[in-house]
């Protein structure tokens, strides 16, 4: 079966089933297989694929039939440039994540500062910001142990090892030097919300990584007060949020004396993301 056939067919298989990216998704797994770049394979429509390499194929297709992520069936997520290890214990990278790690970086650029990531997951945030921030040194903390070891091979591979500490615990427990910046991607889905989320989120990301409890906002305000004893005078905090958090979340952090500087909306135009200062 030539290249063109294969994607055809791959693509009607998951349109059946609903997945809208049907056609990227196909051209992403087949290049994956096929060990060439997607543009290169867009030029080889006429190629005839290895029968071995059709039953590989397939198997990735099913998979994302059942709406796995491709994120997942390839065990890696772009973010910031670079190609990033994940697994089903870790959430895969957003845009909007990619938004405020820009900001960040544009905040704290040539300075040098103590970061601590809260809930780092796959290190995306952490690894990013000390890619970019040569000077900083940083903290990388995760309630999930198999998390943790995911990081820790994404710095090794970034090689920015060196610069940062992962510890596998929990946030109520942590308790260190304190902070120049507070960054955090914490669950802000309410809890009643998980069941609408897309089969493909529900099913598949890690659910402690998604529920934020019956208003959405319980990890959120654990953060904020935990700032409180761990980021500097003058220090920021800064949060990813849900759709239509931003009220609540604001009058949060004023409550906690703390003063919201800047905000980052993605690209429908929605805030997601606050970055507060600590008064006192």
């Amino acid at each position: 079966m030539k290249t063109l056939q294969l994607l055809n067919k791959a693509a009607a298989q998951l349109h059946c089933r609903n997945i809208i990216s049907n056609r990227l998704d196909s051209e992403i797994l087949l290049s994956k297989v096929l060990k060439i770049k997607r543009e290169n394979l867009l030029t080889k429509l006429d190629l005839e694929i290895d029968l071995e390499k059709i039953v590989e194929f397939n198997k990735l297709i099913l998979r994302r039939s059942l709406n796995e992520p491709v994120a997942y069936i390839l065990k890696e997520k772009e973010f910031w440039s670079k190609s990033f290890e994940v697994s089903s214990d870790t959430l895969i990278p957003r845009p909007e994540t990619e938004l405020l790690v820009e900001k960040l970086v544009k905040i704290y650029q040539k300075k040098n500062i103590n970061i601590l990531d809260v809930g780092t997951g796959c290190g995306c945030i952490i690894i990013s910001l000390l890619s970019e921030l040569k000077k900083s040194r940083g903290t990388g903390i995760d309630i999930s142990k198999k998390a943790i070891n995911v990081a820790k091979k994404n710095a090794r591979k970034f090689d920015v090892m060196n610069k940062i500490q992962f510890i596998n615990i929990s946030l109520v427990n942590f308790f260190s030097k304190k902070f120049d910046l507070i960054v955090s991607n914490p669950p802000y889905i309410k809890t009643i919300d998980i069941k609408n989320l897309d089969n493909c989120i529900k099913h598949y990301e890690p659910k402690i990584a998604l529920d934020g409890g019956n208003d959405g906002l319980d990890v959120i305000k654990k953060v904020i007060y935990k700032a409180n004893e761990i980021l500097k005078y003058n220090g920021l905090l800064a949060l990813e949020i849900g759709n239509g958090q931003f009220k609540k979340v604001s009058t949060l952090l004023l409550k906690n004396l703390y003063r919201v500087e800047d905000i980052v909306k993605d690209h429908k135009n929605n805030i997601r993301c606050i970055i507060a200062r600590k008064l006192f």
